[in-house]
């Protein structure tokens, strides 16, 4: 409720540099737990005094003789329940991440988001109304008809900043993002030009209980670098809770 307060409060900026300022934050103390949780511990060698004298021998103990006790005849099995399966790691870095690759930014109501090109599947000019579902949740604006195949859309904003998003922001969609080869696809206000980034020029989260489609941020463009293939899983997902009809 104090958030939905704020967010009213707050002009669309505000709410924008907000949650990109809370991005930022989540990668670094991601960063900064890991550091943490590497303890190295010396052992530490307690000096003896030349001049203490030698400690006498303790007498042995007596053995001790333990009873023999006997098995019953029909010894009663005990069932013990089955272990739960360990939920599912969060994912770590991704596999295209140990080399430089290639990047495309894009801007959602005024945040600035990157997708890896080897896993960007197209991107498509919003030139016909998106086809609505009736009943689904407010992320999903519908169905992208195409000749080859049709494109779930997704409101990016209200995916990733549920509760800060401005009035009016899909009056400024004009591009669909297609994730890889999957059905989904993100829509964007404007695309950028490609750019190469290193390895070393991204924050890279491997703990990933909060946000787990963030792979990391670019620190020097200020921009969240998106988790293709875990971001496509996770609407995956949400589409099967919801039991949305999408075909």
């Amino acid at each position: 409720m104090a958030d939905e307060k704020l967010t009213k409060l707050a002009d669309p900026k505000t709410a924008i540099a907000s949650y990109l300022d809370d991005l930022l934050h989540t990668a670094t103390d991601s960063a900064r737990l890991e550091e943490e949780e590497v303890v190295v511990a010396e052992p530490v060698a307690e000096a003896r005094s030349e001049s203490a004298p030698e400690p006498e021998p303790e007498p042995e103990p007596e053995p001790i003789v333990k009873p023999v006790v006997k098995e019953p005849p029909n010894p009663v099995e005990v069932a013990y329940p089955e272990p739960k399966p360990e939920p599912a790691a969060p994912p770590g870095r991704p596999e295209w991440s140990e080399e430089p690759f290639e990047c495309l930014i894009f801007t959602v109501a005024g945040l600035q988001l990157a997708v890896p090109l080897i896993l960007l599947g197209a991107i498509h000019r919003i030139e016909e109304e998106i086809r609505p579902i009736p009943g689904s949740p407010r992320w999903y604006m519908g169905i992208r008809a195409d000749r080859d195949q049709n494109l779930r859309v997704v409101d990016t904003a209200e995916w990733i900043m549920a509760g800060r998003v401005p009035e009016g922001v899909r009056d400024n969609y004009r591009f669909v993002i297609r994730l890889d080869n999957s059905e989904w696809g993100l829509a964007c206000d404007d695309v950028a030009q490609s750019f190469t980034l290193r390895p070393d020029e991204v924050r890279w989260r491997t703990a990933r209980s909060k946000r787990p489609w963030l792979a990391g941020t670019v620190i020097d463009h200020m921009c969240a670098l998106i988790d293709v293939r875990t971001m496509a899983d996770l609407l995956v997902r949400a589409e099967r809770e919801h039991h949305l009809d999408l075909n």
